[in-house]
């Protein structure tokens, strides 16, 4: 990927906030102040949900058996291109009534044609996908020190994020000699806060603490506090994108919500998931797709595991430099 303007580090600054509302949740986006120049964008999105307490199959009724999380990075230059992109494949449907491209309501051959699409356009994809089993029930002893009240979530975002920052900082390494500026962009979801999610990566930012596990880090240089921010779906055909990512993938490993798991459209996306390191030979499972628990521990049926295996698991990357600091 090649890149435009300049950068900055994540800051300790906190800004006014503007509270909006949709019909569903209350949010807060971060104001419309100026901010760093930046060269990248992140659309981040999920399907299924962060519930603990009763966790499908172990308990019926409960929340959903995965939480999947999704990145698309475009390089700024093609912002003004999203909204094309995403007219592009609305324009094949038959019907095009709603007002937002929103996967799980597609038919089947609509949802191929958006995965197609995806595979063919300038961008990178990234997928945090957590079987949710063996954490029913689970309440984090650190959580009261995470500030914020949706700590799985943000947690997830994190590790989702560390391989995120990993590609940008690599590619503007290359391509500039020097960190550029990361924007990042929430889908608007019940409970997220503009402020919660900044108060948390200032926190990861001042803590520094090391993994327990050698998944990644946080590379704070192509960070900035004011390119973060919460946007409903409607508004931002970017976040259209990472929804069909997200729900492509949670169809894959899905059997209790939407019935029998379907990996076709996930791989589909094959030839648009990042790779560590960005080119052809780089390994994709750990990376561009990152499974959690690992693949022995998260005890999945064989329709399950298929798009796992498809994508390189059992073996993953590790991130060499994780334990570095």
């Amino acid at each position: 990927m090649k890149q435009v303007p300049h950068a900055g580090k994540f800051a300790c600054v906190r800004p006014q906030v503007e509270v909006r509302c949709s019909s569903s949740s209350v949010f807060i986006m971060a104001p419309p102040a100026q901010g760093p120049r930046y060269d990248y964008i992140v659309y981040i999105d999920e399907s299924g949900d962060d519930g603990l307490k009763a966790v499908k199959p172990c308990t019926f009724p409960g929340s959903s058996e995965w939480l999947v999380l999704s990145a698309v990075v475009i390089r700024a230059s093609n912002e003004p291109s999203v909204a094309n992109w995403v007219n592009d494949i609305r324009s094949g449907f038959k019907s095009r009534q709603a007002k937002a491209l929103h996967f799980a309501d597609l038919s089947h051959p609509n949802k191929v044609r958006t995965c197609e699409k995806i595979a063919g356009m300038d961008l990178r994809c990234f997928v945090v996908a957590s079987n949710k089993k063996n954490m029913q029930g689970y309440s984090n002893p650190d959580a009261g020190k995470i500030p914020s009240q949706c700590w799985f979530y943000c947690w997830m975002t994190r590790v989702l994020l560390e391989r995120v920052t990993r590609f940008v900082l690599h590619r503007s390494l290359i391509d500039y000699g020097e960190p550029r500026c990361l924007r990042i962009e929430y889908s608007a979801r019940g409970g997220l806060r503009y402020d919660q999610m900044n108060a948390y990566y200032e926190w990861l930012r001042m803590k520094r603490f090391k993994p327990f596990l050698p998944w990644g880090k946080l590379c704070f240089e192509v960070m900035h506090i004011n390119l973060l921010r919460v946007y409903p779906h409607l508004e931002r055909e970017g976040l259209q994108l990472a929804d069909a990512v997200a729900a492509a993938f949670f169809k894959a490993c899905d059997k209790h919500d939407t019935g029998a798991c379907d990996p076709q459209f996930a791989k589909l996306l094959r030839d648009r998931m990042a790779r560590e390191p960005d080119n052809h030979s780089g390994r994709i499972s750990g990376f561009g797709v990152k499974l959690l628990p690992n693949f022995a521990k998260a005890g999945l049926d064989p329709d399950q595991a298929e798009i796992f295996r498809h994508y390189g698991y059992p073996g993953q990357w590790w991130d060499p430099e994780a334990f570095s600091e």
